[in-house]
């Protein structure tokens, strides 16, 4: 399931779809749900890269033992 946002307007995208009028927030209020954001995005990125770092070395403990039980593997 992909979510599709306007990258080059983001006021557009992040508008809610509820047909309710929603009062409009300062310009401080929107900078600090951007910084937000943008912590938890980073810090959810940080956390992806360890995931794919433990994954890459179980691969390669793995690699290693099939190489010393003799069978060869292809690159891809």
């Amino acid at each position: 399931m992909a979510i599709n946002i306007d990258k080059e307007n983001l006021e557009k995208a992040l508008q809610k779809t509820v047909e309710t009028e929603q009062p409009p927030i300062s310009k401080e209020e929107e900078i600090g749900f951007h910084k937000g954001a943008l912590n938890t995005l980073l810090a959810e990125r940080n956390e992806l890269i360890k995931i794919i770092a433990n994954v890459e070395a179980i691969m390669q403990a793995h690699l290693k033992r099939l190489g010393e039980l003799g069978v060869t593997t292809q690159k891809n």
